[in-house]
């Protein structure tokens, strides 16, 4: 079951420029940054609220956010919805004929499950379901 908008995935060229305009204009603090060696990119995460908005910065000219960046360049890449059984959203997806990225969650930015829809199937916005790992 979906519980709320987890985070806004915001694609850009340099996470240092954009925290200028997060934190000096928006006035949010930046909770954490790392690297998904996996996914070739750097995020950094935004507190706002009960939502958080993640930069996405490329680490490699051929990561998925680089070549997001080159074709559209900068902007809103992704929607996230927090979930408490990503398995069960993706095997209704699936049923109801949405192209699944992901066929199983993998470990993303802030060691949460993740797995993406293909933007095909959710009227061209990449769609992710996420959730906090089970102890």
């Amino acid at each position: 079951m979906l519980k709320k908008i987890d985070h806004l995935g915001i694609a850009v060229h340099s996470i240092a420029e954009a925290r200028k305009f997060y934190e000096n204009i928006l006035g949010l603090t930046c909770e954490k940054e790392e690297e998904i060696a996996s996914q070739k990119v750097r995020t950094a995460f935004f507190v706002l609220g009960e939502t958080h908005i993640e930069l996405l910065e490329p680490t490699s000219d051929d990561s998925p956010i680089a070549g997001f960046l080159q074709k559209r360049g900068e902007g809103l890449h992704h929607v996230a919805y927090q979930s408490s059984n990503i398995e069960k959203e993706l095997a209704n997806a699936k049923e109801q004929g949405c192209k699944l990225i992901h066929e199983t969650p993998f470990t993303g930015a802030g060691n949460k499950q993740v797995a993406f829809l293909h933007p095909k199937s959710s009227h061209g916005l990449l769609t992710e379901f996420c959730s906090e790992v089970k102890q």
